[in-house]
């Protein structure tokens, strides 16, 4: 059969191509949702005017806000409110043999496949399982010139699509390559099941997986010579390992103890998708938690505690292990989103199983969060996406670093020298042999020869005895943008009113926590055109501002302003009304002066009281 062909090229360089295959599913919440966030300012597409970049995005007003109330409750809960933790704030751009140490430089990589029709990257491991009737050709000619193109290609269908379909995109798919009156070679159908080799938008075949690095390249200095490369960091903890040593000298703090960090990190995803979910540019708040090892522990307490797998352990206490500690921060990590109004039943987890953990990780714990795209499960439940890894990653990244930078990472411990020779000598040995073996594994996986790893693995064993030791580390490792997401999707909802003439009206409300809320209270005037009314409010408002973030409005209806409200989540809106000055009309406070009315956002519940007792009143509920 004879295909004539006249491939139209579209913005982007893409080409116009039948689609044979069934278009990606909306996701009408997640639609609401970016839309209200452009409308209301909480998110933007980054450089929108000049037509936006994929994978970045900005917070507007709102959004700014929410991020920053977000951030300051996880710092504060993080360092001010305990006495083992401290802070840290580290460069973007740090030495390039640090990525290397940490591996990011070798393994840092998704695999990537293009579309051969359209061009289009996807990551490999991400595209859906498809099945269907695979239609195969060997190559094409060209009826006119003659010209042949030896090059296989293929098209999936789904079951029961005739295959004329298949046979147009194979006839893109070689015009592309010069042919203008295209006659298709070798053709054969095949059933494919649960195959990841085709585009699912248009059934095109993929080039073969390749692995891409995630890290940003980018020079430092004026010469941009190979000697001259830097990487836009892909998360902040190695900082904290970097300067593992430097904070543990100065803090003055002991092991166990934990290094804190907020800030930007970089990562060249190869398909960004999901709104701000996965995203090129985004914020992490990680804590790197350094405890002993298990023989330390041992050796001064006598026995490793473990804790059960359910509910808080309660306060830490010396003779927890990895598993207590890696259990504690997991619960740790719970109270702080329930407390932010993420709830249990928004919440799910997943404890990696011993095939996806790395070589080095003992555990690692997955809080997730139920968005509006996660996937269900097969009794249809919903099981979530990532907010929150808790990790148990042993003494890994501040080995590596040891033997990357020559320069210690190992701490000297006196009360662990003084119960250790304190153990009788077959205490000792088990001790000294166990974690000998530790670091035996540990060196041996990283690629050092056994007889030189048997050496060190033999040193370090010796040095335990003496004291000395490198800590190993609980780290959770939260995203910023995941969570402003949760937490907007989670505060969506929707109210539809109808009035006495019986119009319906559907609005928006988020629901947020008034820890998070972008404003806490707005004081909103009864009219705008009475003075006294109009002076009060703004004196109000000029009393809160300094204390939380507040706003006032004195345009439009009272109705349309506690709806505006509303839409930005703001918990608490109190108004001045002729009671204000003229006393209270009924009830027990009746002709009692200067009084506000407090609304409440998410029931619409109104109260009264005096203006001299709102500042204490708003300030027990937002923080």
């Amino acid at each position: 059969m004879r295909w004539d062909v006249a491939p139209l090229t579209l913005p982007g360089g893409f080409r116009n191509t039948p689609r044979p295959m069934a278009e990606p599913k909306e996701n009408v919440l997640m639609e609401k949702l970016a839309s209200l966030c452009k409308r209301r300012g909480f998110i933007f597409q980054s450089s929108e005017i000049y037509g936006g970049i994929q994978g970045f995005w900005d917070y507007g007003p709102l959004g700014a806000e929410l991020k920053r109330n977000v951030k300051e409750l996880w710092w504060s809960s993080m360092t001010r409110m305990r006495d083992d933790v401290v802070g840290l704030e580290a460069t973007i751009i740090m030495h390039p043999a640090i990525w290397r140490a940490s591996g990011h430089v070798d393994t840092f990589s998704d695999p990537m496949c293009d579309c051969l029709l359209t061009k289009k990257r996807f990551r490999a491991d991400q595209i859906e399982l498809q099945s269907g009737n695979a239609y195969h050709f060997i190559g094409a000619k060209d009826t006119v010139s003659g010209k042949e193109v030896s090059e296989p290609y293929a098209v999936l269908l789904a079951a029961g699509k005739p295959p004329e379909s298949a046979r147009k995109t194979a006839a893109q798919f070689y015009a592309q390559r010069g042919l203008q009156s295209v006659e298709l070679l070798g053709e054969r159908m095949e059933k494919v099941e649960g195959s990841q080799r085709f585009n699912p938008e248009n059934g095109s075949l993929l080039t073969p997986p390749v692995p891409f690095n995630l890290m940003f390249k980018t020079y430092v200095g004026p010469t941009a010579t190979e000697a001259d490369v830097a990487y836009l960091r892909p998360e902040t903890a190695q900082a904290i390992f970097a300067q593992f040593k430097n904070v543990h000298e100065t803090s003055r703090q002991k092991v166990p103890f934990g290094v804190a960090q907020m800030g930007k990190a970089f990562r060249n995803e190869v398909t960004p998708r999901n709104y701000t979910f996965r995203s090129r540019e985004f914020e992490q708040m990680e804590l790197e938690f350094f405890i002993k090892p298990d023989e330390a522990v041992e050796a001064i307490t006598g026995s490793v505690t473990t804790v059960p797998e359910t509910g808080h352990p309660g306060e830490p206490q010396p003779s927890w292990g990895w598993q207590a500690w890696h259990h504690y921060w997991v619960q740790e990590r719970v109270r702080f989103y329930e407390g932010i109004g993420l709830s249990l039943d928004t919440l799910g987890f997943h404890r990696q199983t011993p095939a996806e953990l790395a070589h080095y990780a003992r555990a690692c714990t997955d809080i997730l969060f139920k968005f509006p795209f996660s996937k269900r499960d097969e009794q249809g439940n919903v099981t979530g996406d990532e907010l929150e890894g808790i990790a148990a990653r042993s003494d890994f990244d501040l080995s590596q670093h040891e033997r990357s930078s020559g320069k210690s990472m190992g701490i000297f411990d006196e009360e662990l020298r003084t119960a250790f020779g304190k153990l009788p000598p077959e205490k000792q040995t088990e001790l000294k042999d166990r974690y000998y073996q530790a670091r035996l594994k540990y060196l041996t996986k990283s690629g050092v020869p056994v007889a030189e790893a048997g050496a060190a693995a033999q040193e370090d064993a010796d040095g335990l005895a003496k004291g000395q030791y490198i800590p190993h580390v609980i780290e959770p490792s939260a995203g910023v943008d995941r969570l402003i997401l949760a937490l907007l999707a989670n505060a969506f909802s929707e109210v539809t009113e109808t009035d006495a003439k019986g119009k319906s009206e559907t609005r928006v409300v988020l629901k947020f926590h008034p820890r998070v809320a972008p404003i806490k209270v707005a004081v909103l005037p009864l009219l705008k055109n009475k003075p006294e009314l109009a002076a009060k409010a703004r004196a109000i408002f000029e009393s809160l501002r300094g204390h939380m973030m507040a706003f006032h409005d004195e345009a439009g209806s009272i109705g349309r302003r506690y709806a505006r409200q509303d839409e930005a989540g703001t918990p608490f809106c109190v108004t001045v009304d002729f009671e204000t000055f003229e006393g209270i009309k009924d009830g027990p406070q009746a002709g009692v002066k200067d009084t506000v009315t407090i609304r409440h956002r998410d029931d619409g519940k109104q109260e009264r009281i005096a203006a001299s007792d709102l500042l204490p009143w708003l300030l027990a509920r937002v923080r």
